[in-house]
């Protein structure tokens, strides 16, 4: 199912329209009592398809796990090349302009998917590489209560996760949530479960280690306080079944989940 979301962008007197088309979405369905739904976002290049491959196998009945697939967009990390990706980015380090209008997109898209669960059941959103940094991206929009384009943010997180990813926008974030006693108690209620690679043996080569430890640093000090970082040596740019049983334990009971098998 494609979804399309478009968004202005005034550049003096004349707005340019960006269309993102988005990809399929697969869903995962619970095996047990439907407690919680969980949009769960893929790296670069990659599709829903493969997170989905991934979840359906973890012991966690009680989720729904909604896997979406990013538009095809030029990216400029790749020169330019088309591929799958949340939003544009040039280099992945804090110094790199952040591309608000995709990450608006995203979150849209993501929030949208989210809308029509039901009341009684816990929402949470999780991703690796670009998914995880996109996730982040939203936990910010969740505590500020809006986007970056000024729109109400709709959806009551429960929780993030974020595997080998950084959070967007990290450079003027503290001074945002400082800003706003709101968003400083919205931010400090926030469950985040963040893991990353360490630098020794088969060092993640794509989301520094450095990085990775800095943002969860970044996070904690703009007041993102209930926050937990994992790391683990001589894990490279990808998840390992380790990894993926300590993000089951953690959102069972960050999310009071009933019946998850060991």
């Amino acid at each position: 199912m494609s979804y399309q979301q478009h968004f202005s962008m005034g550049s003096g007197s004349r707005p340019a329209r960006i269309n993102f088309e988005f990809g399929r979405t697969y869903v995962v369905r619970p095996q047990g009592k439907h407690q919680a739904t969980i949009v769960w976002l893929h790296g670069l290049g990659d599709n829903g398809s493969s997170c989905s491959q991934l979840l359906e196998n973890l012991p966690l009945p009680n989720i729904k796990w909604i896997c979406p697939t990013a538009p095809t967009r030029p990216v400029a990390l790749l020169g330019g090349f088309p591929c799958t990706a949340w939003f544009d980015v040039g280099e992945i380090s804090e110094e790199s302009p952040d591309d608000w209008e995709g990450l608006d997109a995203s979150a849209a898209h993501i929030a949208n998917l989210l809308s029509t669960e039901p009341t009684d059941v816990k929402v949470a959103i999780g991703g690796f590489s670009m998914g995880a940094a996109t996730a982040l991206y939203s936990a910010t929009c969740a505590a500020f209560g809006r986007y970056g384009n000024g729109n109400a943010y709709p959806i009551n997180l429960r929780a993030v996760v974020g595997l080998s990813g950084w959070p967007p926008g990290s450079r003027s974030l503290r001074s945002k949530v400082e800003g706003s006693h709101e968003a400083a108690r919205r931010a400090a209620s926030l469950p985040i479960f963040l893991c990353h690679g360490t630098s020794t043996h088969s060092c993640d080569d794509v989301v520094s280690y450095n990085y990775g430890e800095k943002s969860a640093h970044c996070l904690n000090t703009a007041g993102f306080r209930n926050l937990t970082f994992k790391s683990y040596e001589g894990l490279g740019h990808y998840t390992v079944p380790k990894e993926m049983d300590e993000v089951r334990s953690w959102l069972t009971a960050r999310l009071g989940l009933e019946g998850s098998r060991s």
